[in-house]
């Protein structure tokens, strides 16, 4: 019977610019036995071709329809409910933009056209943003968000990541950010099962270093759960949290092996 595999991508696969020693392998036996394999990332800094070159020169065979992120997963969900005349305001990088452009979603510059108010990771966030992300919002448009991740790890500690500007957004209206679609959202599980992998919940595994979002994910949604202790979760925050993975690996290199 075949079954899927959803991999986080840093912190799982590779950590930076670095490959986990014996993930490519793993990766590449998974496929040779027939399971399918995706992987998700959160981060909407960078697009989907960006994380697949990355993949490739590491030795990781890996082709578009086999990385998704939480740009993709926004901008499939806009597709699927904006008209043709609607617009979205856009708090968020190039890339972000760009992934909404691929699937023809109209990006306005003037808050009182949009639809939807589209928060993701800033790096160049300010008042000037916010004040027209809110007239946005005041004049009636939804706010959605790519990921609720707060921070993001990167060499030498963390920065603010997308939880920031959802933070500074509920702060200003009042109101909670309810549609946000990286993990662990259901709407990314029920994509990934229903269009990528086309596989029962019960066949799947989420794979990541992450208990809030790999791991409630899963869990979440019927699929079992793997953590690995390469990223940013340790045995004793396991021992605090609610959700409890299926499986506990030292490292990726050995999925094979469950």
């Amino acid at each position: 019977m075949n079954r899927g595999f959803i991999f986080d991508l840093d912190g799982t696969i590779y950590l930076e610019d670095r490959l986990i020693d014996g993930a490519a392998e793993a990766i590449a036996e998974l496929k040779k036995r027939g399971d399918k394999v995706v992987f998700l990332t959160n981060k909407s800094i960078f697009k989907r071709t960006k994380y697949v070159e990355k993949l490739k020169k590491m030795g990781i065979q890996v082709n578009i329809h086999e990385v998704i992120n939480s740009n993709f997963l926004t901008a499939i969900y806009l597709k699927n409910r904006l008209k043709s005349d609607e617009k979205v305001f856009v708090i968020g990088e190039q890339p972000l933009i760009e992934e909404l452009n691929e699937q023809e979603i109209e990006i306005t510059s003037n808050p009182l056209q949009a639809k939807y108010v589209v928060i993701g990771w800033d790096r160049n966030f300010n008042y000037e943003k916010i004040n027209a992300a809110f007239q946005a919002w005041r004049n009636g448009a939804e706010l959605i968000a790519t990921n609720p991740d707060r921070t993001c790890p990167v060499k030498g500690g963390q920065v603010p990541d997308c939880g920031s500007m959802i933070g500074a957004m509920e702060g200003a209206t009042g109101t909670t950010v309810r549609t946000i679609l990286g993990k662990p959202s259901k709407i990314a599980a029920k994509y990934l099962l229903e269009n990528v992998l086309q596989l029962n919940p019960d066949s799947c595994y989420v794979v990541g270093d992450r208990l809030e979002t790999d791991i409630k994910m899963g869990i979440e949604n019927g699929m079992k759960t793997v953590l690995v202790l390469t990223g940013i979760t340790t045995l004793e925050m396991v021992k605090h949290s609610s959700y409890k993975p299926t499986y506990i690996l030292d490292s990726v290199k050995n999925i094979v092996n469950i």
